[in-house]
């Protein structure tokens, strides 16, 4: 760990936001992979990989995005909490527009509750546009972290970006999982079925580069861009992970996954940073 740390300090930050994702969306499509070797897997087993998805985003929107934008925040008392405050509630807002116009739908949902713009999409691609809009903070936050880092703002570390990374890519592996199971169930080829569920996490390097571009062309905007990333990832849980793992009777098995989730990307963060 600590010769990939050293390696990721020495070279641009933007490229190594760009290989942290694809990290991430490594693991996004190793366990998409696991179609291939499952047919028909227990839906607690699924509430559970779902809860610990939210438990990991919870965490690291937290120890990982808000706590360090504060940190780095000038001011005393309630100044120092405005960008936060500020670029929570714009991320939130941003993932609230795009929820209302992307069409998509969740998991565990039937395809009559299909959100965003109407469309004739297969229930297929919106599916896969559902995890997409889970990805997009991810990688959001990992850029926004390494280009932070890059800009030499206190308390964001090269330790603490690479800690989000491997715990978005833990949180991952389950997503893929979750999104690829669910099309192989619809009819789809074990091939089709993997090809659409790593396709969901494309768009996290595409985030991350964005993210770091802006952090190091924008320094000043660094506290409001990790809350921004936060409040992102907020809104993804509560608003799709958590009801998508309450529609049959495994809350409880969710509610272990979250709080799993949780406690691995808390110590990852504190560990590594």
């Amino acid at each position: 760990m600590e010769q990939v740390i050293t390696y990721l300090e020495a070279i641009d930050p933007i490229l190594a936001a760009f290989y942290a994702t694809l990290f991430t969306w490594g693991l996004t499509a190793l366990g998409a992979s696991l179609v291939f070797f499952f047919k028909n897997p227990k839906r607690s087993v699924m509430d559970g990989m779902l809860g610990f998805t939210g438990g990991v985003m919870v965490a690291a929107s937290f120890w990982s995005l808000l706590a360090p934008g504060i940190e780095m925040s000038e001011g005393e008392g309630f100044v120092k909490v405005i960008p936060a405050a500020i670029g929570f509630l714009l991320g939130a807002l941003f993932l609230f527009g795009l929820d209302k116009v992307l069409p998509h739908l969740h998991i565990n949902f039937k395809e009559s509750e299909a959100e965003g713009v109407k469309t004739p999409w297969h229930r297929t691609t919106l599916l896969t546009l559902a995890i997409t809009l889970h990805n997009i903070p991810e990688g959001l936050a990992v850029g926004v972290l390494f280009g932070g880092v890059a800009a030499g703002f206190d308390g964001a570390t090269i330790g603490g970006a690479v800690a989000l990374a491997l715990g978005i890519g833990l949180q991952n592996f389950p997503e893929g999982f979750a999104v690829a199971m669910p099309l192989r169930r619809q009819g789809l080829t074990r091939r089709k079925s993997f090809m659409y569920g790593q396709a969901s996490a494309l768009v996290e390097p595409i985030a991350a580069v964005i993210g770091a571009w802006a952090v190091i062309t924008f320094q000043p905007i660094l506290p409001y861009a990790l809350a921004f990333a936060a409040g992102a990832m907020i809104f993804v849980v509560v608003e799709e992970v958590i009801p998508e793992t309450q529609q049959d009777k495994h809350s409880d098995i969710a509610v272990m996954g979250f709080i799993a989730g949780f406690i691995v990307m808390m110590t990852l963060d504190v560990g590594l940073s």
